[in-house]
């Protein structure tokens, strides 16, 4: 296997054009780098099996809680726990990048038409 070239998050993540649609940029084992644009607000959900992490890119993110709000600024990072029930709210033009495993579905058990392809590459 080659060295591959370095990623700039960041950059990738602007250059998306449509919102809420996570892309994978990269992998580290079982677990995927992703990067999305974000604004207003998600659905409520969680992920019964896994922990999700988000960094913040660009732009401000407010992850709800059942009982509390996290807010975050360019640099930050927040972990959800697995079977967290969390809504992210985002303002416009941020940006984030995501680490999760494989197979994750964006809205969790959720569902509805916010649901974007699973694991779909830049």
């Amino acid at each position: 296997m080659g060295v591959s070239a370095p990623v700039n998050l960041a950059a990738v993540a602007a250059d998306l054009s449509d919102l809420w649609n996570p892309r994978v940029v990269g992998r580290i084992n079982e677990m995927l780098v992703k990067v999305a644009r974000i604004e207003g607000e998600f659905v409520w959900h969680q992920h019964d099996d896994t922990d999700e992490l988000f960094l913040v890119l660009s732009g401000e993110l407010t992850i709800a809680l059942p009982e509390a709000e996290v807010s975050l600024g360019v640099g930050d990072c927040y972990v959800v726990p697995r079977g967290v029930r969390h809504r992210p709210s985002a303002t416009p033009g941020t940006t984030i990048a995501l680490l999760e495993p494989a197979g994750v579905v964006n809205t969790g058990e959720a569902g509805g038409d916010r649901t974007a392809a699973v694991d779909q590459a830049i």
